[in-house]
């Protein structure tokens, strides 16, 4: 079970540090993917609340079931998302893409670099090159 826990604590820290410029949602699917978390975990407390509610108040005692298994599958929906972020955080690169990350770590002079990178040491690099270079190093 923290294995589970550990991969979810992982997507957070990978969704905290993905740069979310307009210029990499074409390449990368990252960007929806936090956007629906985001909107999951600020909006589904709510609608959870509110399907309680109407069930307590205007609903059949036969129902509770379906609606308790509706409940549980809204809560496991941002945890889907940070999971899969979490995994994509230890996905190794693609060669064309561990070739990019080189390019932009020479770019901006750094020398040691991960033998094998995952998509977290790519995010780490592009949340750095959006800060030190200008968005020119996109088109290289």
């Amino acid at each position: 079970m923290t294995l589970f826990y550990k991969k979810i604590h992982l997507g957070h820290v990978y969704m905290q540090l993905w740069p979310r410029e307009k210029t990499l949602a074409a390449l990368f699917p990252e960007n929806r993917v936090i956007a629906a978390v985001e909107f999951a975990t600020r909006w589904l407390p709510a609608l959870i609340v509110c399907s309680l509610a109407l069930q307590y108040l205007a609903g059949s005692a036969t129902l509770w079931p379906v609606v308790m298994a509706s409940v549980f599958f809204m809560l496991s929906l941002p945890l889907q998302g940070y999971y899969w972020l979490g995994q994509r955080a230890e996905t190794r690169l693609p060669p064309s893409l561990s070739n990019w990350y080189v390019e932009i770590n020479h770019k901006m002079g750094q020398q040691q670099l991960a033998r094998q990178p995952r998509y977290l040491e790519l995010a780490e690099t592009l949340n750095q090159a959006f800060r030190q270079l200008d968005k020119s190093f996109l088109l290289d």
